[in-house]
């Protein structure tokens, strides 16, 4: 029997974690800030798990719940949402706000990566 258990593609992160799972990253990060009332971030979760999927072992893809996590949106100043922040080596290197498709995503992370 093959083993079931799914391969964790993204990470939930938050005001404990931030700091070690991207800031700290040897990997190029991608942090979808969202909540849960947000239907664009709901349509946007599908494209994030799949170019989590697809990039896996060279981009970790994280979560941020701004609703639990209102420092660190400020802190970036999330405005809206779904807000997507590329981090590289700590820093952040381009973002998006609002639903774009994965194609578009995917030019973005290719240029980073």
């Amino acid at each position: 029997m093959e083993n079931s258990k799914p391969i964790e593609i993204e990470v939930e992160v938050n005001e404990n974690n931030f700091q070690q799972e991207v800031l700290e990253s040897s990997t190029p990060v991608l942090v979808d800030f969202w909540a849960s009332w947000c239907m664009p971030c709901r349509m946007l979760a599908p494209t994030i798990e799949k170019l989590a999927e697809e990039n896996q072992g060279k981009l970790k893809v994280c979560k941020l719940n701004t609703d639990e996590n209102q420092h660190i949106a400020a802190q970036y100043g999330i405005q809206g949402i779904p807000t997507l922040i590329f981090f590289k080596e700590g820093k952040e290197v381009d973002r998006t706000v609002g639903v774009l498709p994965k194609q578009r995503l995917q030019e973005k992370l290719n240029s980073i990566l």
